[in-house]
């Protein structure tokens, strides 16, 4: 009989070191964390210990998790109410900077739209290339990574060469998109490739309804 063949027995008779209870006094194994040997049930006494250590890190991350996306939800409440306030879209421009800026710390903010009814002055109404509108009305889910695309970077102003990752947001009516909002950040792990955009495209679906009321 082989190791293999014993594995086996067991395995088939699991009633077998129930009545033989002695064994586990009896037979010992390698301490799991070095020393001395110790006996089967000093073994099992430890394997339950370290798997509830990893079930009690769990249930903190997951509970982090909760509190995080918590306190996202409260300040997405809070912008959410400031934007339906917004009487003129001046107020409503300087309501969604202010959040992005102090809410969500993100310390570069820049927007731009096009294709709105009402025409504006100023730097969010300044023309954009073709190749952007493209690129922000493939957009299935808002671009989160390295910056790329020189001419959004632009936007950033003086900022532009220090943002090291951004978040571009398409602002849409119904299927068609009229506007991008861009957040920068000069840390690049602010916005990276694999990050969840469920909360940025809640952002994109609030900023283009208060939007089209001022802007229709």
């Amino acid at each position: 009989m082989n190791a293999d063949d014993v594995a086996r027995y067991l395995k088939d008779h699991p009633d077998f070191l129930a009545e033989h209870g002695e064994l586990f006094s009896q037979l010992t194994v390698p301490h799991p964390h070095g020393g001395q040997a110790i006996s089967l049930a000093e073994r099992q006494l430890h394997a339950l210990r370290d798997k509830i250590r990893a079930l009690e890190g769990k249930l903190a991350e997951l509970i982090r998790f909760g509190e995080e996306n918590d306190e996202i939800g409260e300040k997405m409440h809070r912008l959410t109410l400031s934007l339906l306030e917004a009487d003129d879209y001046e107020s409503l421009r300087f309501v969604l900077f202010q959040s992005m800026r102090e809410d969500f710390a993100v310390p570069h903010v820049a927007m731009r739209v096009w294709n709105s009814v009402l025409k504006r002055e100023g730097e969010d109404f300044e023309p954009v290339s073709e190749a952007v509108r493209f690129f922000a009305g493939d957009l299935r889910h808002p671009y989160c990574g390295a910056p790329s695309n020189l001419e959004v970077i632009a936007w950033f102003g003086e900022a532009a060469p220090h943002v090291r990752s951004v978040a571009l947001v398409p602002l849409r009516r119904e299927a068609q998109v009229f506007g991008l909002l861009a957040l920068g950040s000069e840390e690049a792990e602010r916005f990276y490739r694999e990050m969840g955009t469920l909360y940025l495209s809640r952002l994109g679906d609030v900023i283009a309804s208060a939007l089209r009321r001022q802007l229709g």
